[in-house]
């Protein structure tokens, strides 16, 4: 594999099980001249594990804007560089993005190698049908704020994927419980990759005990899925089903008939259809 010059690479590192790092991130690792890491020594730890030498920078969510300038030295001067993160994708509920967008404005190429990501994993072994996802992240650390950003959440037509740590999940799966509709699938997925991983499958209300009933659910890092909101029960006809009844009541068909032919072309029920029907010739009697 050749190694672009000016170009920083922005690498997927492993959750925890070490032989996720894909071989073309190796390959990335050992080629480039720098890498620019969330915590450098816990990346050298990595990088000794696959006996790759490389010079590391810090660029971590207190130093992001200085690092990236650094980084940008580095690419002017045609040297290549990778961007990790401690675990999983960079730039996703880690940093990175500030340098990216940094990189890019000055004009060098970002190159992506896919690989690791914790929210995309928990998606795989969740099991839930929605046909689509938000990714929300970490919420806010305080409850007010935590239980405004759900209720503006709460009619959201999608599965809702969270981070979450561990000194806040209690609460966090609490106000999640408190908030949203309780029969809801949560799916809580914990330490993903490693030695004691678990994803756990329940109904919103029972996550709160389910974390209760052993130290053990509340330690390690954590993804949080909830299934998206269920649909809204409808009061009464939909309005296209009582048109199509009128219509056919007012051209004279019996209420049984207008019933049946109305279900077919609207698609609603026919006994609520002939119910209604009924109403409307009482109240035309």
């Amino acid at each position: 594999m050749t190694i672009e010059s000016s170009a920083l690479y922005v690498v997927a590192t492993p959750l925890g099980n070490l032989a996720d790092l894909s071989p073309r991130a190796q390959e990335v690792l050992r080629g480039v001249g720098w890498i620019a890491a969330e915590d450098t020594r816990h990346t050298q730890g990595l990088l000794s594990h696959f006996a790759i030498s490389a010079r590391l920078l810090a660029a971590h969510e207190h130093n992001e804007r200085q690092a990236a300038g650094q980084i940008i030295d580095k690419l002017t001067a045609g040297e290549s560089v990778a961007l990790v993160s401690d675990a999983g994708t960079p730039a996703v509920s880690d940093p990175g993005a500030k340098v990216v967008e940094a990189v890019r404005a000055a004009g060098f190429k970002v190159i992506p190698i896919p690989g690791p990501s914790a929210a995309v994993t928990a998606l795989s072994a969740a099991g839930l049908a929605d046909a689509r996802w938000l990714f929300v992240g970490f919420l806010p650390a305080k409850a007010g704020e935590r239980r405004r950003e759900l209720e503006a959440l709460k009619a959201v037509d999608a599965a809702l994927v969270f981070y979450e740590a561990p000194h806040r999940i209690v609460d966090m799966v609490t106000d999640l419980a408190a908030t949203l509709e309780p029969v809801r699938p949560l799916v809580i997925a914990r330490e993903l990759t490693k030695t004691f991983e678990q994803i756990h499958a329940c109904p919103l209300a029972d996550g709160p005990a389910w974390l209760a009933e052993d130290p053990n659910h509340q330690r390690g890092e954590f993804v949080v899925i909830v299934g998206a909101a269920p649909a809204a029960v409808e009061e009464g006809l939909p309005a296209e089903a009582e048109r199509a009844l009128v219509l056919l009541l007012d051209e004279g068909l019996p209420v049984k008939q207008a019933a049946k032919l109305a279900a077919a072309l609207t698609g609603s029920a026919k006994n609520a259809l002939y119910a209604r029907a009924l109403e409307l010739k009482d109240g035309a009697a």
